[in-house]
């Protein structure tokens, strides 16, 4: 399992990952804590940061045989923009047969442009639909500046397709950076496509509470159980 920091593409560190990469090491698995490019250190914006996921995962992949990595069952996962390229990965490239073959996203950041209700396949409701696009709208500049490109090409909703792989989400109802409403309406779309998912709600949660107690040892159970009906991973869980 891949794993990508957050920090809005601009800041972030590979330690915030480490306890999950640890854990998963402790498993059996291959627990992998990547670095990209941001702009704070490297002026970069997103569509580089989304190659540098990409290039981590090719890195893998061709690597699998010496790394002890069954090459059919590479993972990746990241919270907050670290989700988004984590999400990146299992939609915009899925159909180009180089995909990962399980997501796990904490707070992620999955629709960056409007949605057209005639390009819907699930069922959102009028209203979860109006309060979405409006909060999109008023940011299209702000994220095609900090994109670098048309915010639709890397928004990871308009992308799913039957081959995005098993996904498991873990939001907090309560996130102000990335409203829990994008969890709901990325949920509904992936199932609208036959998609394998898991939303993993948290009550009254804010934006990254995924790392810290009693967070920490549940969202990383609740990972070991989805790993597990893969079929990745045996049974007996270890503590967080």
């Amino acid at each position: 399992m891949i794993f990508f920091f957050g920090g809005g593409w601009r800041v972030g560190s590979p330690e915030s990952f480490v306890s999950q990469a640890q854990y998963l090491a402790q498993r059996g698995m291959i627990g992998i804590v990547a670095d990209y490019r941001v702009k704070s250190r490297h002026g970069v914006k997103a569509k580089s940061c989304v190659e540098d996921a990409r290039d981590a995962l090719r890195y893998v992949s061709a690597h699998a045989a010496s790394m002890q990595i069954n090459p059919e069952r590479i993972g990746v996962g990241g919270g907050s923009a670290g989700g988004h390229l984590a999400a990146c990965l299992g939609t915009l490239y899925a159909k180009d047969g180089f995909a990962p073959n399980a997501l796990a996203l904490y707070n992620p950041a999955t629709i960056l442009a409007p949605i057209e209700s005639e390009t819907m396949r699930s069922a959102h409701s009028q209203e979860m639909l109006e309060k979405a696009n409006q909060l999109l709208k008023s940011r299209q500049l702000e994220l095609r500046n900090r994109t670098g490109l048309d915010p639709i090409e890397l928004s990871p909703y308009h992308h799913i397709n039957e081959l995005t792989p098993p996904t498991i989400i873990f939001h907090g109802t309560n996130d102000k950076r990335v409203p829990f409403i994008s969890a709901k309406i990325f949920t509904e779309q992936l199932q609208a496509n036959q998609v394998n998912v898991a939303l993993k709600i948290y009550e009254g949660s804010r934006h990254g509470f995924f790392n810290r107690e009693p967070y920490l040892s549940q969202t990383t159970a609740e990972l070991d159980s989805f790993l597990v009906s893969l079929g990745w991973l045996g049974t007996t869980q270890r503590h967080p």
